[in-house]
Parts: structure tokens; sequence; C-alpha cells
């Protein structure tokens, strides 16, 4: 069993046929067939139920897929530190993000390019379930989250540098307020319209800090509606539904005309932030130079 072998299994595991993996590898039909046959024979396994009109996985053909993925990723990285021994910062960076943290990178990206022209992103948006496996698979090599990052896996197996953290503010329809008014609320004031929260099977931490700080006030609202992510939110708010509370940086990805924003000078409650990666894992050299940059103030 080779490396070659491992890329041929793994295109045939993710297309669940030979004649789309050989299309994807841009090889012939038999001699692909005549690889997995090969590799079943070195291993004495069977590694495809061949009984359906798509090819299925046996549970060894599901073990050698997640050691073949980790080993191809390892593969990857000690190729990509060995170039850049003498490259330097260049490549491609690939950065995932919550959505209520997507308009904290345009700042960090604009002075990280003036400084490192030659490198080139991918940016990839998802929930912290998602992001943790992404940065598993090293689809992404860095996250920019919310606080704490609600993985599914074991929190040690993960790097976190704080950044500054994130005032919340109150989100109202701009309809339901004069516009004259000042840009401040109190809590008890807010607990009488009806509330939106973000809250998920795998994202509660927002929720349930938003909830407390209301429970300090001696308030326990009931919410209207728990969203599944802050784009739905923004879109009820901005037709009239309910008020949220959200982090403040998340009105710069959705300005609308329709919401009108206040501050809640009495809380001082703050939404915390952090860059998120894989420890004991290679990070490439525009990766560590990018924490550098998002996380030094004076880079702000």
């Amino acid at each position: 069993m080779d490396f070659r072998q491992l890329r041929y299994f793994l295109a045939v595991a993710n297309e669940g046929q030979v004649t789309g993996a050989a299309r994807l590898l841009n090889m012939e039909q038999p001699p692909l067939s005549r690889q997995m046959k090969q590799l079943e024979r070195e291993l004495g396994v069977t590694l495809f139920d061949r009984s359906g009109k798509r090819l299925r996985l046996t549970a060894a053909g599901e073990l050698l897929r997640e050691r073949a993925e980790a080993l191809l990723a390892r593969l990857g990285e000690t190729e990509k530190e060995v170039r850049e021994l003498d490259e330097g910062v260049r490549g491609v960076l690939s950065i995932g993000a919550v959505v209520s943290c997507v308009s904290l990178l345009p700042g960090p990206i604009r002075r990280f390019r003036e400084q490192h022209p030659q490198v080139t992103f991918k940016i990839r948006e998802g929930d912290h379930f998602l992001l943790s496996e992404q940065l598993d698979k090293r689809t992404i090599e860095l996250a920019v989250t919310r606080l704490p990052f609600e993985a599914p896996f074991d929190p040690a197996r993960y790097e976190v540098r704080p950044l500054p953290s994130d005032p919340f503010a109150a989100l109202l329809p701009a309809s339901w307020v004069p516009a004259s008014r000042a840009r401040e609320m109190e809590m008890r004031e807010l607990a009488r319209y009806p509330l939106l929260t973000l809250k998920t099977e795998h994202t509660r931490a927002m929720h349930e800090r938003v909830w407390e700080e209301f429970r300090l006030h001696g308030l326990n609202p009931e919410p209207l509606c728990e969203c599944s992510s802050v784009a739905i939110i923004v879109a009820l708010v901005a037709a009239g539904i309910g008020a949220t509370v959200l982090p403040k940086s998340v009105v710069a990805s959705f300005p609308s005309a329709n919401i009108a924003v206040f501050d809640l000078p009495k809380t001082g409650f703050r939404s915390d932030v952090g860059l998120v990666w894989l420890k004991d894992r290679y990070l490439s050299r525009s990766a560590r130079r990018f924490i550098e940059i998002f996380a030094d103030p004076q880079e702000h």
C-alpha cells in the first residue's frame, strides 16, 4: 500500500463509484478497479460493499478512509513545511469563520496583504461544529470564532488566542422605536419585546450568556424564536418579527435601514472572540504571521 493507492481509494470512497472516481483522477476505469482489488488483496479485507448501485464502505473501508485522510493531510503538511524553508511567506491560507465574526476579517486581511502580497486566501463560513471538522481535516488552518469554541471534540486539542472582546447590543425593528430616541437601552425595557435568540443543538453559549445577563437584572423572558443562524435572526428583526441581542460587530455584516441598534451601557457584558487552531499540527508560515497580525493590538 502506498500514497498513490490511498489517493485512488479516497477518490472511489468519496465518489461512491469507480466511473466517477476515474473521471476525477483522469484515468481509465479498468486500471482503477484493478488497483482497488489489489489493495483489498494486500490488506486481506473487503473495503467496499458492491451489492448496490453505489459502492458503500465496509467497516474496514471506513477505518481506512479515516486513516488515509489523516496520512495524506500529514504528507501535504510535510511537503508544505519543506517548501516553506526556501519560499518564505507565500501560498494559500485557508481560514474559517463563524458568520458573526466575518466583519472582523477585512482589517487583518488588508494588513496582511500589505506585508505579504504573494499569499492568497480561501475563506469558509460555518458553525463551531463544521469549523472543528474542517480544522480536523485540514480544510482550514485557522478559525475566527466566538468563545468558548463549542466543538464536539476534546477542547484540549485546540490552541486558542483570545482577541479583543466585542460588546453586545440590542437590535430592534426600526419601525418599533422613534428615530429620534437615544441609542441606549436597559435590559428591562428590552425584555418587554418579543425576543429572538441564537441557539442550536451544537451552539448554546451565546444564548446562555445573554439570558444570564437578563437573570442578573431579575428578568427571565421567554424567547419567541430560537434561530439556527445569525442571518435568520437579522432577517426576522428587519421584518419586524422581534428583537435580539447580538455582538455589535455583527451589524457591520448585515447593515439594514430596517434595524435600529442600541447600546446596553448598564450591562458591560461582552462577547469573547478568538483564533483557534489544532495543537501539535504544523502551521504554515502564513498562518503564523496572520495570527501575529490579527492578535497584535499595535497592528489595529
